[in-house]
């Protein structure tokens, strides 16, 4: 397989914003302003959609807010408890549906909303309210290769009993069943929960045990014991198969299926091809099996949501409530719909009611398994604190490590919900008296990157303006609010790159002359501004030379050269997080880094 269709793949996994620079701002509004702009925070996946909006209503301008940080969730319900929100409000999980009430607007009454089902509105109602609004769905079951299939004359099972037998026939063929994705332990968290799911999970008793294990009033043991027990009959089966190389998951499915070493791949992955390019292989979609074949289900979940700001139905507005609407109208109709939906985005279903499917399609079983009431949303809200601690204990058993087994995976679920409970009153290690801005959050990490690393300054990039997407995420892009900081506080303020940085040795006026000139990655003549930082506050003497540490991707190859760039491991997320456990709290201008 080509390194360039597998980058591609991988590309679609990667939770970073895709920009599109033709639709450029040169800034942002001030706070409270209004300039006429809608303001909308940049999110993947909707560049074709701003191009039809561009096209079909070139009197709605947009105001782009850019973030492309580490928690791009998170800090958007950061900015939401903040009331500093964008007008066009974009999410990826609805984390606090009292908040959402509070800040949205409701959309209930807007004739857009007729194309939704009931049984989505009612997933996203608040009192009878709806504020936040999915997107288009991206489907999920397990893949398989269909040429493969095909050939040997199988089927697609429609339970363990088929299943097993199969693969004891894909095993006499010299091929592995099916291998699973566990590089990340999202993908393992998932194919555990999802498989509950074709059974106990989804109904009411497994949705009052959900509701009273998060709350600490209930446990594991004694509800998954035969969820565990049927995993383990898949996997003596052969059907979770791990990488040696704990590859991403496109590489993985490029591989396994793409070379025919494996027929089936769970993962929680969605893909831009539907057939392999260097054979022609086409690539299947069928449903987590359950038991008995009685609830053979797939798994969903929307790309993103979208709401609009209260500020919107605020007096003076009106201009601007009206251009929402429209903008909403358009998304969610045939037309705009279409634009989310091309041969890019196969696993990805329309919102709209009527919208069919050919039979061939690679997700027709799945949309009519929606419309059956055979899918289910995938598991994230109010797990977020053990998921992944979950996923790797799931992630052991699966590999064969550490003696972990389906038992010691339950066991393993109760003390990391009990610790999680514990812990609760510990989360914060900081408090910051007042908001930054973008700047002063810069200049905060450009202190905790110098003093870690023993620099004698800090040059910091911060993407306050609209531009491309990978160097935009060098930068910080988002701000430090006042309040409580834990670790999703400090991850969304950290640029996307990290694990490295590097330390420059210059005279305190090419530090000067470097900062004034920006960072330009691109060399496009459009910079992004520098935040330099200096031990014991002020600038740095002309004539003095200095240490100056750099983030990870925070400067050009050019600067490197010229100034002698000494390149090392080390993570800003550690050196942050220790500044702040040491501050205690943090202030605007405060905090001097003597």
């Amino acid at each position: 397989m080509t390194a360039n269709l597998s980058r591609r793949l991988t590309a679609l996994l990667i939770a970073a914003v895709l920009l599109l620079p033709a639709c450029a701002s040169a800034g942002t509004p001030e706070a409270g302003a209004r300039t006429g702009a809608l303001t909308w925070t940049t999110w993947n996946g909707y560049e074709e959609f701003l191009k039809l909006l561009e096209g079909t209503y070139p009197d709605i301008a947009l105001e782009y807010l850019p973030y492309s940080g580490g928690n791009r969730t998170g800090y958007s319900w950061i900015q939401m408890r903040n009331d500093d929100i964008a007008d066009i409000f974009i999410t990826s999980q609805i984390l606090d549906e009292t908040l959402a009430e509070e800040r949205l607007i409701d959309l209930s009454a807007y004739s857009f909303i007729n194309g939704f089902s009931t049984s989505v509105l009612d997933q996203v109602s608040v009192n009878g309210g709806v504020y936040l609004l999915p997107v288009n769905y991206a489907m999920y079951g397990i893949f398989y290769n269909k040429t493969l299939m095909d050939e040997y004359g199988w089927e697609v099972p429609g339970s363990f009993e088929e299943l097993e037998a199969l693969c004891g026939e894909i095993t006499e063929a010299g091929l592995l069943p099916g291998v699973l994705g566990t590089q990340l332990t999202g993908n393992t968290f998932s194919a555990v929960f999802n498989l509950a799911k074709t059974g106990w999970l989804t109904t009411p008793e497994g949705a009052a045990w959900e509701r009273d294990f998060l709350a600490g009033s209930a446990s594991a043991a004694g509800m998954w014991e035969e969820t565990m027990a049927y995993i383990q009959r898949l996997i003596d089966a052969g059907m979770f198969h791990t990488d040696p190389k704990d590859r991403n998951n496109p590489d993985m499915l490029l591989d396994y299926l793409g070379n025919r070493k494996a027929v089936f791949f769970t993962g929680v992955m969605t893909v831009n091809i539907t057939e392999i390019p260097e054979t022609g292989d086409k690539l299947g979609l069928m449903p987590y099996i359950g038991e008995d074949g009685s609830k053979n289900i797939y798994m969903y979940n929307p790309t993103s949501y979208i709401g609009l700001s209260r500020r919107l139905s605020q007096p003076g507005n009106e201009e601007e409530l009206e251009k929402a609407v429209r903008l909403l109208s358009l998304l969610f109709s045939e037309e705009g719909q279409a634009a989310f939906i091309t041969d890019q985005t196969p696993c990805v279903l329309s919102m709209q009611n009527g919208a069919g499917l050919p039979e061939d399609s690679m997700i027709y079983d799945a949309q009519q398994a929606m419309r059956g009431g055979r899918a289910f949303p995938m598991t994230y809200a109010g797990w977020e604190r053990v998921l992944a601690d979950m996923g790797q204990a799931y992630k052991e058993w699966f590999r064969g490590e550490n003696g972990m087994d389906g038992p010691g995976c339950i066991a393993r679920m109760d003390a990391l919900q009990q610790h999680a409970l514990e812990q609760s009153e510990q989360l914060y290690f900081c408090e910051s008296t007042a908001s930054f801005t973008l700047e002063e959050t810069g200049e905060l990490a450009g202190k905790a990157l110098g003093s870690a690393v023993g620099a004698d300054a800090a040059m910091i990039p911060v993407g306050s303006f609209y531009k491309d997407a990978l160097s935009l995420r060098a930068c910080v892009t988002g701000k430090l609010y006042a309040g409580k900081i834990s670790v999703d506080e400090v991850s969304s303020i950290l640029p996307a790159f990290d694990g490295e940085y590097a330390v420059m040795t210059m005279t305190g006026a090419q530090a000067k002359e470097l900062a004034r000139a920006g960072f330009d990655p691109e060399g496009d003549g459009e910079p992004f501004p520098y935040v330099l930082t200096v031990r014991g506050g002020g600038e740095p003497e002309d004539g003095e030379v200095y240490q100056v540490a750099f983030l990870m991707k925070g400067y050009t190859e050019e600067a490197a050269g010229a100034y002698s760039a000494q390149v090392r491991e080390g993570f800003l997320r550690d050196f942050l997080r220790s500044y702040l456990e040491e501050q205690k709290t943090v202030s605007p201008g405060g905090n001097p880094w003597e």
